[in-house]
């Protein structure tokens, strides 16, 4: 993954250009934790090899997963990267991705390789965001 500040004002913005094999959100949480990230929200095109998506089940309190498994556009990516409960930061991606007969498939972005690039922006606040843990949904979510 290659890496460049494009702005460097009060809001910071990054551009991340994935190659192929990356695997995203490795990726994305490592340039967070070295970046120190936390109140950012991110969005992105490109294309995959292969993903897992998510579905969050409230009836099981964990994600339904959907594999795909053959090369998709990623028609829309977007996200937050906040601090996690237990320290460190922590990625919430959501993706719409097309298949070549152009259905799409959306969900929770567990993982994804890419093929053949990702090209991501990274818009960085100047505030703090921190999540908590709920026991009701089993998720953690921002706290205001």
């Amino acid at each position: 993954m290659k890496s460049k500040l494009i702005n460097d004002g009060a809001q910071k913005t990054y551009v991340l250009v994935f190659e192929t094999g990356e695997e995203v959100i490795k990726g994305i949480t490592a340039f967070a934790t070295a970046h120190s990230l936390n109140a950012s929200q991110l969005t992105a095109i490109g294309a995959f090899s292969e993903a897992l998506l998510g579905f969050f089940d409230f009836n099981i309190k964990d994600y339904k997963k959907i594999p795909v498994n053959e090369q998709v556009e990623v028609l829309s990516l977007n996200g937050d990267i906040t601090f996690k409960p237990e320290g460190g930061v922590q990625a919430h991606i959501h993706t719409v991705l097309g298949k070549s007969d152009g259905i799409a498939l959306g969900g929770h972005l567990l993982a994804a390789y890419v093929h053949p690039t990702l090209e991501v922006i990274i818009t960085e606040s100047p505030g703090h965001l921190y999540r908590k843990y709920d026991e009701k949904t089993c998720l953690a979510l921002i706290a205001i």
